[in-house]
């Protein structure tokens, strides 16, 4: 069985826990001595660890566990809207201290909020790596580290109709968690390296279609889609991956 490790348990770590440990061996970070007590009960190995944006007066110790590791997945954020650059490089030269000179598979979660947000649809080579820092500064130390720039997270108890949103004819650029595990999961049989793939839902609807179907409100009306669309069709002919969510009306069914 190959073994997992998975650094930043919070929303996306625990659901995609939860998932991969159908199939694999986990080990994660979480930053309470409550939550290892928590994922030890689930047969998930845990350690306490965080991440900061300045420098520390002594390097993180590597992660004993990583020696035994197939593949690394990380979800903190390591972008420049969490923090400057400075800041952020300081945050991923302490993660890199953590992981050492890991060679096995390895998984960025990043963003698409990468992309202006103008009326285009985009594809990942309208905005190269070598263009977003943290996705640079990584993959300059890692050469093989997967990038996946995730959209809205949803699923669950993740629905848009809870949040105040504008802009209602927009499209949206969202993506339920399951697709993210088994994307994932599809890469790690692949044995996927080296790559940058856009993950959101195939299909865009406008955030009002969205809402009206979460709400059980019958909506007929044709109009234009607007605002941007992210476009995931470079990971579908790569992977040959099917969404199990393909649209954003379903996530809460």
């Amino acid at each position: 069985m190959k073994k997992i490790g998975i650094i930043g348990y919070g929303w996306l770590g625990e659901r995609l826990a939860a998932f991969l440990s159908e199939k694999y061996a986990l080990s994660a970070t979480t930053t309470t001595e409550n939550k290892v007590n928590q994922l030890s009960t689930k047969g998930i190995h845990a350690v306490i660890a965080s991440f900061p944006d300045y420098q520390l007066a002594e390097p993180l110790s590597k992660w004993e566990e990583i020696k035994n590791m197939d593949a690394l997945i990380i979800t903190i954020p390591v972008s420049e809207k969490s923090c400057c650059v400075s800041s952020l490089y300081n945050r991923i030269q302490n993660l890199s201290a953590f992981i050492g000179d890991f060679k096995g598979q390895m998984f960025l979660m990043s963003s698409t909020g990468v992309y202006p947000d103008i009326a285009k649809e985009f594809t990942e080579e309208d905005v190269p790596l070598v263009n977003v820092s943290g996705e640079r500064m990584l993959r300059n130390k890692f050469p093989q580290l997967n990038i996946l720039r995730l959209g809205g997270l949803m699923g669950g108890n993740r629905l848009l109709k809870k949040y105040n949103v504008g802009n209602l004819d927009h499209a949206v650029n969202h993506i339920h968690y399951a697709d993210i595990s088994g994307i994932i999961s599809e890469m790690i049989e692949q044995k996927s390296e080296s790559k940058l793939y856009n993950v959101t839902a195939p299909i865009h609807p406008a955030k009002s279609q969205v809402i009206n179907a979460q709400k059980n409100i019958e909506d007929d009306e044709v109009f234009e889609v607007k605002g941007k669309k992210v476009l995931s069709s470079k990971l579908v002919s790569e992977l040959d991956y099917v969404f199990q969510y393909p649209d954003p009306r379903t996530f809460h069914l």
